[in-house]
C-alpha cells in the first residue's frame, strides 16, 4: 500500500560540490511531485557535499508557520534576491532548483503529454549568466502521468477562466484527478507511476553582469538543445514512443 509515487534520482554526471549550479526542472506536472520529492526529502538521495534548494512562489511564504515549513525543506521565494542569495555563496556546494514552466506549465500537464513553457522563458539563464553559474538541464519521467487532467483546450471557458485566476491569484488552479485511498477509480491520490529525474550534465556559463540579448539567446538555446538531447537518449528506458519529441511553446 502506497500513497505516493516511488521516485528515482538518475546522475548522467557528477557535480563538483565546490561550484554552484543553477538548475532547470521539466516538466512542472501538476504538483511538482518530482521537484518536491528529489529536492526537499531524503527519499531519492542528492549529490554529495551539494545542498538542493528549491524554488517557490513568494506568496506561499506569507503564510504563518506555512512558511517555517518551506524553509525547512530547502524551499525558498521565487524572487530575484533569494535566487543570488543562494548563488553567489563563495563556499559553492549549493545547487538551486527552478522549475521553467511555472503553474501556467501545470495547465498542460496531462499523461502523454511533453510540452514546455519554455521557448520565451529566458530569465534563469540571464541569472546564471549573471553569477557564471553553470546550468543543469533536468527531465523528470513520468511527471506528467500523476494525474489526469479535465480537458481545457486553449481558447475554451476553463481554459480562459484558469488562466484569468492565474493572473489575479498568482497561481493555476488545474482540475485533476486520479485515484482514492482505498480505491483506484477516482481520488486526488496521485496514481502509482513511478517518477525518474533524470540530471544532465552542467552546461558552462561565462559570467558576464549585463550580456546581450544575442548572448542570452545563444545560452537559451544550448540549453534547449541539452534538454532535448536528454529526452531522447533516455526516452526509451521509460517507456516513451520513438516518435514523441519535447515540444517548446
Amino acid at each position: 500500500f502506497r500513497l505516493y509515487p516511488c521516485v528515482q534520482l538518475v546522475k548522467t554526471a557528477e557535480l563538483d560540490p565546490r561550484q554552484n549550479y543553477l538548475m532547470g526542472f521539466h516538466p512542472h506536472g501538476v504538483l511538482a511531485a518530482g521537484a518536491f520529492l528529489n529536492f526537499c526529502t531524503e527519499a531519492s538521495g542528492f549529490f554529495p557535499g551539494i545542498t538542493p534548494h528549491l524554488m517557490m512562489l513568494s506568496l506561499w511564504f506569507r503564510i504563518p508557520f506555512f512558511r517555517d515549513y518551506l524553509m525547512s525543506g530547502g524551499l525558498v521565494s521565487s524572487d530575484k534576491e533569494s535566487a543570488s542569495y543562494v548563488l553567489q555563496k563563495p563556499e559553492g556546494g549549493n545547487m538551486l532548483a527552478i522549475i521553467v514552466g511555472g503553474a501556467q506549465e501545470a495547465l498542460d500537464a496531462r499523461p502523454g503529454s511533453y510540452t514546455l513553457l519554455l521557448k520565451n522563458r529566458k530569465g534563469f539563464v540571464r541569472l546564471a549568466i549573471k553569477h557564471g553559474t553553470p546550468l543543469v538541464p533536468i527531465f523528470s519521467f513520468g511527471e506528467n502521468d500523476l494525474f489526469e487532467q479535465v480537458r481545457n483546450p486553449k481558447g475554451s471557458w476553463l481554459r480562459q477562466l484558469q488562466h484569468r485566476l492565474q493572473q489575479i491569484m498568482g497561481i493555476s488552479l488545474p482540475l485533476f484527478h486520479a485515484r482514492g485511498v482505498f480505491q483506484y477509480s477516482f481520488g486526488l491520490i496521485p496514481y502509482r507511476r513511478p517518477i525518474c529525474t533524470v540530471v544532465g550534465k552542467p552546461i558552462p556559463v561565462e559570467r558576464k553582469q549585463r550580456p546581450s540579448e544575442e548572448e542570452v539567446d545563444r545560452v537559451h538555446q544550448n540549453y534547449l538543445n541539452e534538454l532535448c538531447k536528454l529526452f531522447e537518449e533516455h526516452k526509451a528506458k521509460y517507456n516513451i514512443p520513438e516518435d514523441k519529441h519535447l515540444e517548446f511553446i
